[in-house]
């Protein structure tokens, strides 16, 4: 399916967001560190908050320097907050291990600690330039679609998906980053999960899925997430207080944002054992 590949990179050039860890000033930290944050989070959401992130803490070592607990205030609202401390961790491993520099290749990337298969791939590729396949979500919707004709993929990658996405992979290192990032816009901004913009797909000539009528997904259940009353926004409000204050916290303050008493020590006991937040007395907590 190499006739993919022209249009895609055409479509990426005329069409591709202006986003600072794309730009040609960014420096693999910073692209790092977006990888971290776009896990389950919108760009949107993202962008203050890699900013901000990035004009504190322009380098592994000056987060690394940082008590975990200032990482964690930091990262706001973005959610899954566990993913400030894995980036934390994974910046005093740089500075530890790799004189402070992000590596650049994936066997030392996925050696660090909160980086998986995808990041390692991703940070190697948008960051330096290499050949790997990038398989996010986006990635993985677009190639279901176009190569193999059904509407989503299944619920985790196989050997056959990958095997499918690197027989599309171009040999030559920088058409290949680029690629990578072009379909991963593609899947962002057009070939979406629900209402894909087919009218405006650049390879919607090529498609598999548009040419056996758009059938509809029949796997397994996908997963919906919620929100509203789970323990996901319990331990949100409840971080929400500690981030906000620049003290130790009474349990009493904590007590007040959440009526359910059960779920709220659930979760509480939760952010405790996740170590994202410490108790600092008999009834006081504070972030780490």
């Amino acid at each position: 399916m190499t006739e993919l590949l022209d249009p895609v990179l055409d479509w990426y050039d005329a069409n591709a967001r202006d986003l600072p860890w794309r730009s040609a000033s960014a420096t693999p930290w910073s692209v790092m560190v977006s990888e971290f944050m776009l896990q389950q989070t919108p760009v949107s959401r993202v962008l203050p908050v890699h900013e901000a992130w990035l004009e504190r803490w322009p380098t592994p070592a000056d987060l690394a320097a940082e008590p975990t607990g200032e990482a964690v205030r930091a990262w706001g609202r973005l959610g899954y907050p566990r993913r400030a401390l894995r980036l934390h961790a994974a910046a005093a491993a740089i500075v530890a291990d790799h004189g402070g520099e992000v590596p650049d290749s994936y066997d030392d990337l996925i050696a660090l600690p909160g980086v998986g298969d995808y990041t390692a791939a991703a940070i190697a590729t948008f960051a330096y330039g290499k050949r790997h396949v990038v398989l996010d979500t986006n990635v993985r919707r677009v190639f279901a679609r176009t190569l193999s004709g059904v509407e989503f993929p299944s619920q985790s990658v196989n050997k056959a998906e990958r095997e499918l996405a690197a027989n599309v992979l171009p040999h030559d290192e920088p058409t290949a980053a680029t690629w990578s990032v072009a379909v991963m816009e593609l899947g962002a901004l057009i070939c979406t999960a629900a209402k894909p913009s087919c009218s405006r797909c650049p390879v919607a000539d090529l498609c598999a899925w548009r040419a056996a009528g758009h059938p509809a997904y029949d796997g397994p259940p996908r997963k919906v997430q919620t929100w509203a009353g789970t323990d996901r926004q319990c331990r949100g409000r409840l971080l929400a207080v500690l981030r906000d204050a620049d003290s130790p916290v009474h349990r009493t303050r904590l007590d007040a944002v959440w009526p359910d008493e059960t779920q709220r020590d659930r979760a509480l006991a939760s952010l405790l054992k996740d170590a994202l937040v410490v108790k600092t007395g008999p009834e006081t907590y504070a972030l780490p």
